[in-house]
């Protein structure tokens, strides 16, 4: 395979010809169609999660099934799929239906690894290279992801726009729908307007959410926010607090934050409505603290982490990518393509604000 392996933390991808084991009986292979490129892979990259080096990273995989292990009966070689993040099965919450929040979710997807310890990814002299990485290291051209990880999508999905879904996408809507659940007709405001704030947009609008606010820096967001749905949008600052109130009649229903930003959740937090719910989506640095108002949160304010938009991938994906077709998730509009040996370009683009979601294709 050829693939972009990150040599060590803070370094530039370098592509490079590695081998790749068969799979073992509860894995697949499967050729790399695209892969969207993820805030969480240059926080990787940039060593804020202590992920090993050398490593292939990239978690929003899509392509075609080429091989699958003995044990595998539920997809097939030729299926087109969407890759999600890896979860263990058999802890008590992946048992209780929410694999989002397998108690071994980091060890799961950041170790780069299996669970005993081995890399399915090798250089041509036998050393080994991490791979794993969300249980599939994407950013080469094939990948070994464990089976439970694989969403089967019909074959005329376009995967250059499905990829993403594996993460980014179900990401920002299931923060919305699955967790936020918000009542139609009541207001959301989402802080930050990259991929995963634009979907929860676009969620809330499919969950008829009368006002919807979308908050950042940047004026071009900001204008394809109001595209996608946003009711209002205010420029990030310290005027914020006071809009959200003035446009909530004293606050909103719910709040999102996907910056990670510590002053942001406090502002967001502080913008709710009694009984209102505030959703943590953003990444940061392991250890960053926020400071909240006790007396503020006693009255029936809820704080709650949020990962991979607490999604069943098999049952979530499927129904986004129905509401793509329906026209009411275009995330086509947030989406642009880079070859895959453009990485570094694409990476640089997403950092720079100049685009939204970059996916790599593959020849």
């Amino acid at each position: 395979v050829r693939a972009a392996v990150l040599p060590q933390r803070g370094a530039p991808f370098e592509i490079r010809e590695l081998l790749l084991e068969p799979p073992r009986a509860d894995e697949l292979v499967v050729r790399t169609v695209a892969t969207g490129v993820c805030h969480t892979d240059s926080f990787a990259r940039d060593g804020h999660y202590p992920v090993p080096v050398p490593v292939v990273l990239g978690h929003e995989g899509a392509g075609v099934v080429e091989a699958v292990g003995a044990d595998v009966h539920d997809v097939r070689v030729g299926d087109h799929v969407v890759l999600s993040f890896a979860h263990c099965g058999r802890c008590p919450t992946c048992r209780a239906g929410r694999p989002a929040l397998c108690r071994s979710a980091y060890e799961q997807n950041f170790a780069a690894q299996r669970a005993d310890g081995s890399t399915p990814l090798s250089a041509p002299d036998g050393s080994p290279v991490h791979g794993m990485y969300f249980g599939q290291s994407s950013f080469s051209t094939a990948v070994l992801a464990p089976a439970a990880s694989a969403v089967v999508v019909d074959d005329d999905v376009d995967l250059t726009v499905a990829a993403p879904f594996g993460c980014g996408f179900q990401t920002g809507a299931g923060a919305v729908l699955n967790s936020l659940a918000p009542a139609p007709g009541s207001s959301i405001a989402v802080f930050g307007a990259g991929t995963v704030g634009l979907c929860a947009v676009m969620a809330a609008v499919i969950a008829g959410c009368s006002t919807v606010v979308a908050v950042d820096r940047n004026p071009a967001r900001l204008a394809l926010a109001e595209e996608l749905g946003a009711t209002h949008v205010l420029e990030a600052g310290e005027r914020v607090l006071a809009s959200l109130r003035q446009i909530g009649g004293g606050g909103v229903d719910s709040a999102l934050d996907t910056t990670g930003h510590p002053g942001v959740v406090r502002q967001a937090v502080d913008a709710l409505h009694v009984a209102g719910t505030f959703a943590l989506v953003g990444s940061s640095a392991l250890g960053t603290e926020v400071t909240l108002d006790m007396p503020h949160m006693l009255f029936g304010r809820t704080f709650r982490g949020v990962i991979e938009g607490d999604s069943v991938p098999r049952e979530f994906i499927p129904q986004l990518i129905e509401h793509h077709r329906a026209g009411r998730f275009p995330v086509d509009r947030l989406v642009r393509r880079f070859p895959f040996d453009q990485i570094e370009a694409a990476v640089a683009a997403a950092e720079r604000g100049e685009v939204v979601k970059p996916v790599l294709t593959f020849a």
